[in-house]
């Protein structure tokens, strides 16, 4: 009887922006820093704070046969900054100490993110991929899962054996790209051919705001696209869309199209990339997105308090998205609202550790002079005002609809704080997250059906967990500072190649 396969599993969850501070070890574990078994552990519970990947990628391959999994390292942190020194090494030498020690195994599968990048290393990804080949051979399968706004190179897509990306922003769909690769794997072991696969990266780096895919945009269409394209022909096996990350302001960064066909249908696999990657750069107009004026945007809020006839209200501070590097600590909007009285607001997560320690130190129903960034940074003003200490929490507590549902999240010692004038309630914690789940809220109490506007410092992930609460004619992007800006001319880049567009409209493509 033919022993069951096993399967190495290893992963690296960040996206990076390179204008942002250092990613250190420290911000890895306090999201989620696991090895060995406890992946298997974490990957097979009901929740954890793994990537949801990892669950996916176990129930499927759980579902599908006998398998013996052969854990290695998983580590995720919030987006941020570029890994400090030594981190990246330290994680690619575990990560082969681990395999090496194995022994021989069957396949590979590797979860990551797909933009990370490191002081040693640009290419973090194509290193890992290449770490796998030089350990397992040539022949052992390899496939990867890649987030939508991922940074994709030339040799990652050479030593792998297929690669998949996500198809949905939000993202709700990680499970299923893991299952995906799960199949994948099972394929391969089960004798068909490693695919034949064609990639393309267009000079196109487009604001993320202009890659959601409930919307009628190029990026979305581009996803059904290829969708249509391998529910028609069976040789195709898969079509990923990227749209990249351009704050990680390197050479691989922009939207890549790659198609993978069964063996011998190479020319399947080379006509369905170019043929999306030429609508997409037929269609680079349409990836520009006016926002709405931080000023135009508190008059809406102010008008929407105490109006019934205006449905609630949804702002997003885009540019200070802690899911893209933000530091979630931008006052602008915060001071707008506060200062021109608008009524039933409820923002979060404002990101401020020193203040979130103030209120715990003084508790409930204290009241104090809440000075948000007490120490200022790039973007983040010094804010002042009294508040009461309404709800003190640990941060801990579950998603429960959205990109993080039944997953657990961590804000760190967190307090609800009402500013006094305005009534503004704010979410304030201590570790970087982005606002986009209600349960984010609801830990201090806060109904937000309640709420006449809902504040979120995120780019749109909110979309997915707050869809019940507003229409998306009532979500206003707001145009406020902060290192995630959709305005891309506003940042020095030096690493993209360019020309580039939108920054350059003299940019020409044709493969």
């Amino acid at each position: 009887m033919p022993q069951p396969p096993r399967v190495a599993i290893l992963g690296l969850h960040l996206e990076v922006n390179a204008f942002s501070p250092p990613t250190t070890r420290a911000d890895f574990e306090a999201q989620s820093w696991v090895e060995g078994g406890a992946i298997t552990s974490g990957a097979r519970s009901t929740v954890t704070e793994m990537p949801a990947e990892f669950p996916g990628f176990y129930a499927r391959m759980d579902a599908t046969g006998p398998w013996e999994p052969v854990p290695l390292i998983a580590i995720a942190a919030p987006p941020g900054g570029v890994m400090e020194p030594g981190l990246f090494p330290d994680f690619l030498a575990r990560a082969r100490q681990r395999l090496e020690a194995a022994g021989p195994v069957d396949a590979v599968y590797v979860g990551s993110h797909g933009a990370s990048r490191a002081a040693e290393e640009d290419d973090t990804d194509g290193a890992v991929t290449a770490m796998v080949r030089e350990v397992v051979g040539p022949d052992v399968p390899v496939v990867g899962t890649l987030d939508l706004h991922c940074n994709v190179s030339d040799r990652q897509v050479a030593l792998s054996d297929l690669l998949i990306g996500y198809r949905t922003n939000p993202h709700v769909d990680m499970r299923a790209r893991a299952a995906e690769a799960a199949d994948a794997i099972r394929a391969r072991l089960a004798g068909e051919a490693r695919p034949e696969v064609h990639f393309i990266r267009l000079p196109l780096t487009p604001p993320t705001v202009t890659l959601l895919t409930a919307e009628a945009m190029p990026y979305a269409e581009a996803i059904r696209e290829g969708e249509r394209l391998r529910a028609a022909d069976p040789d195709i096996l898969n079509v990923s869309v990227t749209g990249g990350f351009v704050f990680t302001d390197i050479a691989k960064c922009g939207v890549c199209v790659w198609a993978a066909a069964r063996a011998g249908k190479a020319d399947k696999a080379r006509a369905a990339a170019k043929a999306i990657a030429g609508r997409l750069w037929a269609e680079r107009g349409r990836f520009r997105r006016v926002l709405t004026p931080l000023d135009v945007a508190v008059a809406e809020a102010v008008a929407t308090g105490p109006d019934p006839s205006r449905s609630r209200l949804i702002l997003a501070d885009v540019a200070d998205n802690p899911g893209g590097g933000g530091q979630g600590n931008t006052s602008a909007l915060l001071a707008g609202l506060h200062g021109a009285g608008a009524r039933g607001v409820v923002l979060g997560v404002f990101v401020d550790p020193i203040l979130a320690a103030e209120a715990h130190a003084v508790g409930e129903g204290a009241r104090i002079e809440a000075v948000f960034n007490r120490v200022p940074a790039p973007f983040a003003d010094r804010f002042a005002a009294g508040a009461v200490v309404r709800r003190l929490s640990d941060g801990n507590g579950v998603g429960r609809r959205g990109t993080i549902a039944g997953r657990a999240f961590a804000l760190g010692p967190s307090a609800l704080l009402e500013l006094e004038g305005s009534g503004v309630l704010v979410v304030v914690g201590s570790l970087r997250r982005q606002f986009l789940d209600p349960a984010m809220a609801e830990i201090f109490g806060v109904d937000l059906e309640a709420a006449r506007t809902i504040v979120v410092k995120s780019r749109g992930h909110f979309r997915a967990g707050f869809d019940q609460l507003a229409t998306p004619d009532r979500v206003l992007e707001v145009d406020g500072p902060g290192l995630v800006s959709p305005v891309l001319s506003r940042f020095a880049f030096r690493g993209l190649p360019r020309p580039v567009f939108p920054l350059d409209e003299d940019a020409r493509w044709g493969e």
